[in-house]
């Protein structure tokens, strides 16, 4: 199937390469085992293998100059790349004539995953300054994909992997299991960030606890650095919640990251029958 580009203005006839945007935080990944091994994680999955529907198709965020597309056009039998840059957009299709690969010149933030009309895997290098929009964007998603394995900055993964919990990593393991895939040195990338990155793999499932709870943590994390016990102070009186916390097994001297989800959804149950 020939190559698509949707959404592109004009054709910028005669470009091979561009350069970089830094206001896009473009950094390319040069190290060719390692883009394979992102390809691999997007792809390799047994349920996808055992399933009645496998996972054929790819979306990536951000293509770029194609080199992860390459990998995953190996692995799977199409490939959706969303690219912002305009002028990388049109030129990424010269890279594979004849490939199944439609190249969408857009921002991820406003595509539809329900175009997708069948099960799909997400790939991508995302810049650090919407990697977290991205990634409510796709665990919100009422077409939600199978597996998303992206590069990020290494301080965001460790955010959401760390046993320390922040309002990223509790959004994150509410909807999804997330797994540390390994750390990708900034010499590796052209042109080298300021930052390490890693990969992080997200398999998305049901909400474990409800909006209702989350609404809770995200009063709770009004303060991050602040004592649970202040931050809730104007939802019920001290005394009702030092009862609360010890019936819920919380230590007073609690802060938001010390809580599980399983924490939060005990103590929204105990504070929404409580009284003053």
């Amino acid at each position: 199937m020939a190559v698509m580009v949707v959404g592109a203005r004009r054709l910028l006839g005669g470009i091979r390469m561009v350069g970089t945007n830094k206001s896009l935080g473009q950094h390319w990944l040069k190290n060719r085992q390692i883009l394979d091994e992102i390809a691999d994680y997007a792809a390799e999955e047994s349920a996808f293998k055992s399933s009645d529907n496998p996972v054929d198709v790819c979306l990536e965020i951000g293509p770029g100059l194609g080199t992860l597309t390459s990998s995953l056009l190996k692995r799977f039998k199409k490939v959706i790349a969303i690219e912002f840059d305009q002028r990388l957009a049109e030129n990424l299709p010269k890279s594979f004539p004849g490939k199944n690969l439609e190249v969408i010149n857009g921002d991820i933030l406003k595509y539809d995953f329900n175009q997708i009309k069948t099960p799909y895997s997400v790939a991508g290098n995302i810049p650090y300054y919407i990697t977290s929009p991205i990634i409510e964007k796709l665990l919100t998603a009422s077409n939600r994909p199978r597996r998303i394995v992206l590069l990020v900055q290494k301080e965001v993964a460790e955010r959401i992997l760390d046993e320390k919990e922040t309002m990223l990593s509790l959004f994150v393991n509410n909807r999804a299991n997330a797994l540390p895939g390994p750390i990708v040195k900034k010499e590796e990338f052209t042109p080298p960030p300021k930052v390490d990155s890693k990969v992080i793999i997200l398999e998305p499932h049901k909400p474990i606890v409800s909006e209702d709870v989350f609404s809770l943590i995200s009063h709770g994390f009004t303060a991050p650095r602040k004592k649970l016990l202040h931050n809730l102070s104007s939802m019920r009186s001290k005394e009702v919640l030092l009862r609360i916390f010890n019936e819920c097994k919380i230590d007073a001297g609690a802060r938001p990251g010390d809580l599980s989800l399983e924490d939060w959804q005990n103590l929204y149950d105990y504070i929404k029958t409580s009284t003053n």
